[in-house]
């Protein structure tokens, strides 16, 4: 049985709950085949992230190489890449393999292991100023794509307000989807899913705008069913499904 295949450049949650194991548990349960090319090990549970052991630049490449030359990709994203090293590394493979649908899911992590800022902060660092409104979110999504992607998805899950609207924007359309807001604090893992979820619709033939509004309803799907595990913040579930 044919079937589309995803690949995901991330780190390895030793919790189940992000990285590379939302991704495949993802990829899953939209019927596509998960591959991964793992850039660190991560001990972490639902409270913290305690240590990071980076995997060679060398190991990655090869991890890459492995998948693509032999299984083929059809869409790939990236997660935790925790070097500028490993950046380089990650963006010269994607350009000598071709891969044309790619999605960047900026995780950023500090060396201590602790997390910098809440996912859907990001675009706030990229961009180098506060968003508060829909209308910073809006022209934040305009500045992003400036930079070179086609396009981009700037999240409003962090904004105190009823519903969650993200903003997403390809140089012609600006669409805003909107969510429920769900009172829960086992979100671990939802920008990961998220991503991961936007990366299997473009592998199954799906166009971006398509693919996030699909990857919207999946992930508040998932962390409406998300998961009590451990003490801290449980995990999405993405096998809410199955």
């Amino acid at each position: 049985m044919k079937v589309p295949v995803a690949l995901t450049i991330a780190g390895s949650d030793s919790g189940g709950g992000a990285g590379i194991q939302a991704d495949l548990k993802t990829f899953a349960a939209f019927g596509v085949h998960g591959t991964s090319a793992i850039t660190a090990i991560t001990a972490q549970n639902t409270i913290t992230v305690s240590a990071i052991h980076e995997v060679p630049v060398r190991m990655i490449r090869a991890q890459i190489d492995a998948v693509v030359e032999d299984i083929g990709v059809q869409a790939a994203k990236t997660g935790m890449l925790a070097s500028a090293e490993i950046i380089e590394a990650v963006a010269a493979a994607i350009r000598d393999h071709g891969i044309r649908n790619l999605v960047v899911d900026p995780v950023m992590v500090a060396k201590g292991g602790a997390r910098l800022l809440h996912n859907d902060a990001i675009a706030e660092v990229l961009l180098g100023r506060t968003l508060e409104t829909l209308d910073d979110r809006r022209q934040a999504a305009r500045d992003l794509v400036a930079l070179g992607p086609r396009a981009a998805v700037v999240k409003g899950g962090h904004v105190a307000a009823t519903p969650a609207i993200d903003v997403y924007w390809d140089g012609v359309e600006m669409v805003e989807l909107t969510g429920r807001r769900i009172a829960t604090k086992n979100t671990h893992g939802s920008g990961c899913a998220f991503s991961a979820a936007i990366t299997a619709g473009l592998a199954k033939g799906q166009g971006p705008l398509e693919a996030v509004r699909a990857a919207k309803v999946f992930i508040t799907a998932a962390i409406e069913h998300s998961l009590e595990l451990g003490s801290g913040h449980g995990p999405v579930n993405p096998g809410f499904s199955a």
